[in-house]
């Protein structure tokens, strides 16, 4: 088998596993929460702790794998991410958990910021629609399938083996890199930036803890906007830095070409809508419907399979068609269906569900395939690095903003229903106690406490927020799905990519001298 093959198997395995565990821990957190007696802030850190070690590390690592070698830095990256891993599975606590998820993220970005220019400089011509489609098909399908392989390994070994089940496969993946892939870089590499590495990452790390801290500090604590305000300004920093720089690690040109924005806008909006949504869905059918975690994976099937099928058609219409009439139909089904999966009660079962399901995974389907192509599709494969790496930041950034500013929507409603429901059932002060104990995931400590207090009464209030919740949060994923796909409609453009052969920077060339 050619090397190229061996070299998109690799990308694809590497990048599947790490992609799973954005999603695989999901059906976990009732475990996870009970072996370690942790609240939902501190669930949210498990999720959050990954993604933002992935997002504030991904342009960096691009940047240095043109420089020093992609393999090399794959290579790196997976045996990163297999100790991080191995680490996960032997955590004593939710802290030890949380950062050791964090160690997984940097060998999760290492990984992710190079595969795109591995298959860049791997394949031309229409095979390379191929590998891309590919890998377009795996990315959707990681995240789906997610739920379904966590529910197994849960529900059969125990939810430590969600993290033990990567070690072979990171083994035999770190040895085929070794031996199958040739190495690739950028023939005029660029210096390391550190003030914009510095800069950059700070700031994400900055905006990322402030908004999942907004869930237990509020939006008024000093934490939460000194938070936002640092990394406001160390962002505008990172900015001016690159805008100076003669050697940037982030080309702003790029950011003149329309297609190139499309696509971040579109990173974006498919990781901070159905993908985020998908944490608060599983919540649902352990936490209200009453499904093990088994059976809650197994419910997410019609959303995997409606992915796989849907990626197998982009990626054969991907060449032929525009790319903008894949990608912003695909974002008005994933919205049609979230708001099918809306009108949720706290007796809805499963089967509320499945409509939206089957018709979000075809549209996330549409749009992960050609959404590959269109992230490297405007830059020389020189620059391939810097360009997948800076459309993967904003992927991860989309699940880590997603998560949390749902997450603040919804234990804000579920306060607001659980007080409103026990209006004169209890005191005020207990009834608000108790809303923000239940929204926590601390109920059943607080009503030891208040023995007057009807159980089943507040467990039905309980339920009741939460649909309500969900169904809010719901409606505002739907609602940024349509807007991502009037943005890629009229952003995303096939004159600004670049024909394979003299690839010299057409689209960055137009956009007019760097500032």
């Amino acid at each position: 088998m050619a090397r190229r093959w061996w070299t998109l198997g690799v990308v694809c395995t590497g990048v599947f596993m790490l992609l799973l565990d954005i999603t695989i821990v999901n059906v976990a957190l009732p475990d996870i929460a009970v072996a370690f007696k942790a609240t939902i802030s501190g669930l949210q850190w498990v999720i959050d702790a990954y993604s933002l070690a992935l997002a504030s590390l991904l342009l960096t690592a691009g940047i240095m794998a043109d420089r020093a070698g992609r393999r090399l830095l794959f290579f790196i990256g997976i045996g990163i991410f297999t100790m991080g891993s191995l680490l996960c599975g032997t955590s004593s606590g939710i802290v030890f958990l949380s950062i050791s998820r964090a160690f997984q993220g940097i060998g999760g970005a290492i990984m992710f910021a190079t595969s795109l220019a591995m298959l860049s400089e791997s394949f031309k011509g229409r095979e390379r629609g191929i590998a891309f489609g590919v890998f377009g098909a795996m990315t959707g399908i990681a995240i789906a399938v997610g739920p379904v392989i966590g529910g197994a390994l849960v529900s059969g070994l125990g939810w430590r083996w969600i993290f033990f089940v990567n070690i072979p496969v990171g083994i035999i993946v770190f040895v085929a890199t070794l031996l199958r892939v040739d190495e690739s870089r950028d023939p005029n590499p660029k210096r390391l930036d550190l003030l914009g590495f510095i800069t950059f990452s700070t700031g994400l790390a900055a905006l990322i803890f402030g908004l999942i801290r907004s869930n237990t500090a509020g939006w008024g604590s000093l934490t939460v906007i000194g938070s936002l305000v640092g990394a406001a300004v160390l962002l505008a920093a990172f900015v001016a830095a690159e805008g100076l720089s003669r050697d940037p690690m982030f080309d702003l040109r790029l950011l003149r070409v329309p297609t190139f924005d499309g696509g971040l806008i579109a990173a974006f909006g498919i990781s901070a809508s159905i993908f985020s949504a998908l944490t608060y869905l599983v919540l649902f059918l352990q936490d209200v419907v009453g499904l093990s975690a088994l059976s809650t994976g197994v419910r997410f099937l019609p959303l995997s399979l409606s992915i796989f099928v849907a990626a197998g058609v982009a990626g054969r219409l991907t060449s032929d068609l525009p790319k903008r009439f894949l990608i912003s139909p695909g974002f008005v089904l994933i919205g049609v269906g979230l708001l099918l999966m809306r009108g949720l009660t706290p007796t809805s079962g499963w089967t509320h569900l499945l409509p939206g399901m089957i018709v979000s995974g075809v549209g996330g389907g549409l749009v992960n395939v050609p959404l590959v192509a269109t992230a490297v599709g405007v830059v020389p494969p020189s620059h391939a690095g810097m360009a997948s790496g800076i459309n993967s930041t904003f992927r991860q950034v989309g699940i880590a903003t997603g998560i949390a500013v749902l997450g603040a929507i919804f234990i804000a409603r579920i306060r607001s229903t659980v007080i409103s429901q026990l209006a004169g059932t209890v005191l005020a002060a207990q009834s608000h106690d108790i809303a923000v104990a239940a929204a926590s995931g601390r109920i059943g400590l607080t009503l030891s406490s208040l023995p007057q207090v009807d159980r089943p009464l507040v467990a039905a209030a309980t339920r009741a927020g939460f649909v309500d919740g969900l169904n809010l949060i719901l409606l505002i994923a739907a609602l940024l799905t349509f807007l991502a796909a009037v943005t890629s409609f009229f952003l995303i453009r096939e004159k600004d990519f670049v024909a394979d052969q003299g690839r010299s920077a057409r689209a960055l060339k137009s956009a007019g001298p760097s500032s």
